[in-house]
């Protein structure tokens, strides 16, 4: 049977629609250079939560040294040798983009030296916080553990609102440190001239956050562009609908706290239309490039869209 007009119209304009939400939810990422899936990650609840997380930006080892349960006693000095290692690294990388001559080497090992000794003034003055944190991440690994974290709804959510509390203990911690690096960095910099400064801010390494953040921007806006174009049009909706699904799996909606996820899922279940439906690509570029691939037996057909004449 053929679909009708009005039916294969009302998937072109389902395919452009979401696909125009999709391209410009990418731009608008990629035009903002302080936006960052951090957040989203912060929130992300349920058995894959441990997974999004793994991407956010720590101040030096902490998930290894003070976040870790049984990492013995000596976490907080590992914690602050992981973050005088990542400054070093920085200024080797700096050097390298920028060398210096002695007397300014020597200034940088010397600002380095003293971020060094005010960090360990730092941590010496919340020693007593950070072995109560300890404490508490044992605790909690223990909460964890217990069967009834994850069959009580109760539990799970006193579990999750643990995550939180200790999660944003870590994170005031991380960012007094960080301004200690912060500063240090300055410091660094009053040494350059302008030039130099642009070369030295290009020597730091990009994050695996930021990356992880660019690739999906990138992949929304490819994805939206290919939709609103009609350009493999089944491929791109099998894509666009596995992210939906990452993002409904960071918020599965049996867990307490869960965010809701509704406009979600019903993009999902248009993709999933565009994806499985003949004709999801009519009036696109596809219903050119079919009947170009079928003339020399190209397997990519099978990623275009039909036409109605050639569907029964």
């Amino acid at each position: 049977m053929r679909p009708t007009l009005l039916a294969v119209a009302a998937l072109a304009f389902l395919r452009i629609v979401v696909g125009l939400h999709f391209f410009l939810e990418g731009l608008s990422h990629l035009r903002d250079p302080d936006w960052s899936s951090a957040g989203f990650r912060k929130a992300a609840v349920g058995p894959l939560a441990d997974w999004y997380r793994q991407s956010l930006p720590e101040t030096g080892a902490w998930s290894a040294t003070l976040g870790a349960a049984g990492s013995g006693d000596t976490a907080a000095a590992a914690w602050k040798e992981s973050v005088v290692a990542g400054w070093k690294q920085l200024l080797a990388a700096r050097l390298r983009a920028v060398p210096l001559d002695a007397a300014r080497s020597a200034e940088a090992e010397k600002l380095l030296d003293s971020a060094a000794a005010e960090l360990d003034a730092y941590t010496a003055g919340i020693g007593d916080d950070l072995a109560a944190y300890r404490l508490e991440i044992a605790r909690f690994a223990d909460m964890r553990k217990a069967p009834s974290a994850r069959d009580v709804p109760f539990a799970r959510e006193r579990v999750a609102k643990k995550r939180k509390e200790l999660a944003g203990q870590a994170a005031g911690w991380m960012k007094d440190a960080a301004a200690i690096g912060t500063k240090l960095v300055a410091g660094w910099d009053g040494q350059l001239s302008a030039a130099e400064r642009l070369r030295a801010a290009d020597a730091e390494p990009p994050s695996a956050l930021w990356k992880a953040d660019r690739f999906v921007s990138w992949s929304l806006v490819t994805i939206g562009a290919c939709l609103v174009l009609g350009l493999f049009v089944k491929f791109n909706a099998i894509g666009g609908a596995c992210f939906l699904a990452s993002v409904i799996a960071s918020q599965p909606f049996w867990v307490p706290g869960a965010q809701s996820t509704y406009d979600q899922w019903v993009e999902l279940a248009a993709l999933v239309a565009l994806a499985a439906l003949p004709v999801g690509g009519w009036s696109g570029l596809d219903y050119f490039l079919k009947n170009w691939f079928s003339k020399f037996g190209c397997p990519l057909a099978g990623c275009c869209g039909g036409s109605i004449a050639t569907r029964a």
